[in-house]
């Protein structure tokens, strides 16, 4: 990894970083500050801990005389890094009402200009090139956050009984969706996994082959029109169509319909969006549903889920690609990108207004629809390793390799997915129960 540009290196970080102050600049203090439950973190903690990824994993390998800001955030702000030493419990991150929000902006600023003097300063080739990739895994790493800042917030501020808005932004009324398609596949031995010269997490490779029976794939994501028509059909209340885990899973939580649904003083379903409480769009995707109600509306619609790899060959033989990155972004490295790669990633931060992150409509009938951009797609993959995976030595290592259990694959992207950041090989996982994040359903057959 060369950096023959450091001014270009340095735009490129600083955007980056500026993007996630500018996702926090909506929220108080006393928002940033609170944790809706142990799965989600504060706002606060994001842009602390994704400081620290760049103070202990750069700074401290590389800058001369290196002096931690502080010496106890180094606990304080580790997520799940064993390897770095002790971490404070995930769920008691809201506990920390110190340092302040004015501290953690001067922890982000310090380090920031620490990093910036670095990538100018002289280094040898050898550290510039692994400075190369750990700040480009870096970015990613805090674009992953940024994703994670909005719905956190989300789940935050669904709490509140006066359904108080991240935005004061209306969400406008879609037309209807189009007619599902089924587009066919033929399938046979399809390569799977990252194919490029950029940057990738070590979880999208090796690149492998798999074979892969003929199948179809809908053209479009799940509506909340056709969702609610499985709800007024009984679906919650029909054991049949449920997984025995998710049919314990319903029936223990009570659950009758999506996360952020519920019905108004007059009955009529709304929809808890980050544009504060929304009457419900029939012809917007659904979102936020766990893989337990995807798996079993896909049986009440008779058809099922994709797996993962049905989902990338799909994707590459329809040639669908993400959205080129847009001037206002949303919100052990493998490969390494170049600069340019980062470009949009961030790339206005602070300059054009934000708009509200909801999943937008289908325009088209009859192609492949909405695969980047609006839900992350749940599959029926489990997140298991690619034959010949290797994860990277030392604390970098735990990124991905050791959450490869208990958790199912989703593909995609979503509309609160930083622009830049998806591909079609990206894995995100998360444990079949999770719905608090933009996650949809794409049917197969």
């Amino acid at each position: 990894m060369q950096m023959n540009d450091p001014a270009l290196w340095t735009a490129r970080f600083r955007a980056v970083r500026e993007h996630t102050l500018a996702l926090a600049a909506p929220l108080s203090d006393e928002d940033c500050g609170a944790q809706s439950m142990p799965d989600a973190s504060p706002v606060k903690w994001h842009l602390a801990h994704t400081t620290w990824f760049f103070e202990t994993f750069i700074l401290e390998a590389m800058e001369a005389d290196f002096a931690p800001f502080h010496a106890a955030f180094r606990v304080l702000f580790n997520s799940y890094y064993n390897g770095v030493g002790e971490k404070h419990p995930r769920p008691q991150r809201g506990l920390l009402t110190r340092p302040s929000m004015a501290q953690v902006r001067a922890y982000r600023a310090n380090v920031d200009e620490r990093i910036a003097a670095l990538i100018g300063g002289p280094l040898d080739g050898a550290t510039r090139m692994r400075l190369g990739g750990l700040l480009t895994l870096g970015l990613q790493h805090e674009q992953q956050h940024q994703e994670l800042i909005l719905t956190d917030v989300k789940h935050l501020l669904a709490q509140n009984g006066l359904c108080p808005e991240y935005l004061d932004v209306p969400l406008p009324r879609l037309a209807p969706a189009p007619a599902l398609a089924w587009q066919r596949f033929d399938g046979g031995v399809a390569a799977i996994g990252y194919d490029g010269d950029g940057f990738c997490f070590d979880n999208e490779l090796p690149r492998h082959r798999q074979f892969i029976e003929p199948f179809e794939l809908a053209s479009r994501l799940v509506t909340n029109g056709e969702y609610l028509a499985f709800i007024e059909a009984g679906g919650y209340r029909e054991a049949g169509l449920w997984l025995a885990e998710g049919w314990d899973w319903v029936c223990t939580q009570g659950l009758a319909h999506p996360l952020y649904w519920r019905r108004d003083e007059a009955g009529n379903w709304c929809e808890f969006t980050l544009a504060g409480l929304q009457p419900l769009d029939p012809a917007r995707p659904l979102t936020h549903v766990a893989l337990f109600e995807a798996d079993a509306y896909a049986h009440w619609a008779g058809a099922r889920l994709p797996t993962e790899a049905e989902w990338e060959f799909a994707a590459a033989s329809a040639g669908a690609v993400p959205a080129a990155p847009l001037a206002r972004t949303h919100a052990g490295t493998s490969a390494a990108a170049s600069p340019a790669s980062l470009a949009g990633a961030g790339s206005a931060a602070g300059q054009d207004a934000l708009s509200v992150p909801h999943p937008g409509g289908a325009p088209e009938e009859d192609a492949l629809q909405q695969m980047f951009g609006a839900c992350w797609q749940w599959t029926s993959s489990s997140y298991t390793p690619y034959p010949g995976f290797r994860p990277a030595a030392g604390a970098i290592g735990e990124y991905n390799g050791k959450f490869m259990v208990n958790q199912y694959v989703l593909r995609g992207s979503s509309c609160a997915t930083p622009a830049g950041h998806a591909r079609a090989s990206y894995r995100n996982f998360f444990p079949a129960g999770a719905r608090w994040q933009f996650t949809g359903i794409r049917l197969a057959r």
